[in-house]
């Protein structure tokens, strides 16, 4: 036979066969007088073995051990792994869709999404408090990255305190007038007065227990990200109102961002 009559009885393209070869799966056939391939009904035989392996999974590798005379694994020890592997990406799938599941169920997603649906559940139930604020847009970002990046433990705690407030409407109203205020100084210089008032209500706003004792390093390859997607005036409000929550200091002396790590 020659190759192309190969492939079409079996079912592959002359491409598969000539790569068969080149991974060494498949024998190289005698040639004939004019230079081409000569298969026979081994050939056959084997080629359509490998197709059979690959169309259950089986990668090329897996292939060649099964195919393998000696020292190689047995096919049913090579089909089990087959089969646990398939298992683990079936319970992955599984797990994959009752998130999307539930995400489809919680109603209209969020921009932000997809995030779990404890912290979509929290962004519409804050959102009409504060309307088209950019600050708040900007914050549920940083809530949907938070999430995506902390341990589950961390998650818990944050969802837990953010479930809490959002509960308040005390904290509720705080968070709205903490907004506005950074919404007021996007424009602003660091030394504009509003800025340190900001801070003083950024640093009201702040639930007891949430900064580390420690305080914040303002350095910080996560702190620097943040100080730097935010205007000027913006970054030394909320630099200063953590420092406020952390130190007791008020910082009435302009922050502008020319000494330690600026924003």
């Amino acid at each position: 036979m020659r190759i192309g009559e190969l492939a079409a009885a079996v079912g592959v393209t002359t491409r598969t066969v000539r790569h068969y070869h080149h991974q060494g799966l498949l024998p190289e056939p005698e040639r004939l007088s004019n230079g081409y391939r000569d298969y026979t009904l081994r050939h056959a035989v084997v080629l359509a073995r490998i197709r059979r392996l690959t169309e259950l999974g089986l990668g090329l590798a897996e292939v060649r051990d099964v195919l393998a005379d000696d020292a190689g694994k047995d096919l049913a020890e090579v089909l089990t792994e087959l089969d646990e592997d398939l298992a683990r990406q079936e319970a992955d799938i599984r797990e994959r869709r009752q998130r999307l599941r539930a995400l489809l169920d919680a109603g209209e997603l969020p921009a932000e999404g997809p995030v779990s649906p404890e912290l979509a559940g929290l962004f519409r139930a804050t959102a009409p408090h504060f309307g088209d604020s950019p600050m708040a847009a900007k914050d549920r970002e940083v809530f949907a990255l938070v999430e995506t990046v902390t341990d589950p433990a961390q998650r818990a705690q944050l969802m837990s305190l953010a479930g809490a407030m959002a509960g308040s409407p005390q904290a509720t109203a705080r968070a709205n007038e903490v907004y506005t205020l950074l919404d007021a100084l996007a424009d602003a210089e660091t030394d504009d007065p509003r800025v340190a008032e900001a801070a003083r209500v950024i640093a009201g706003a702040i639930p007891a227990g949430v900064l580390p004792d420690r305080g914040l390093d303002h350095g910080d390859s996560f702190m620097r990200a943040l100080y730097a997607d935010l205007a000027p005036a913006q970054a030394a409000a909320i630099r200063r109102a953590l420092d406020i929550v952390t130190t007791g200091e008020t910082g009435e002396t302009a922050d502008t961002g020319e000494t330690g790590e600026g924003p």
